[in-house]
């Protein structure tokens, strides 16, 4: 997950997880990657970017609303869900917003 997400022109969705994790890793990190191939497989991901120091962000693109909805209905990631509430976050929060425009080094 080092690498900055390739998307495609927007209008494109945003989910920005933001987190405190607790000290013991009990599996989060294979948790973690687990869901990243998992959500990889599902309808509209577009990709995924992530940075932890003493917070945590990851943001995954999606095509549109509906495809965030099936993904936080997966049962795999419900699972997952649950686990972080239980075991891995102090605290936590998600926003989903819409990118209307994005650029870089390679675009105007």
């Amino acid at each position: 997950m080092s690498e900055i997400a390739t998307t495609p022109k927007p209008p494109y969705y945003a989910v920005i997880f933001t987190s405190h994790r607790n000290e013991e890793d009990k599996a989060y990190s294979k948790m973690a990657d687990k869901m990243v191939t998992l959500a990889s497989k599902q309808p509209g991901f577009l990709g995924v970017e992530s940075a932890r120091e003493s917070i945590g962000i990851t943001v995954s693109y999606w095509s549109d609303l509906d495809a965030i909805k099936n993904w936080k209905i997966n049962t795999d990631h419900l699972n997952a869900q649950q686990k972080g509430r239980d075991l891995w976050y102090q605290e936590f929060k998600i926003r989903i917003s819409k990118v209307e425009r994005d650029y870089g080094m390679d675009k105007d």
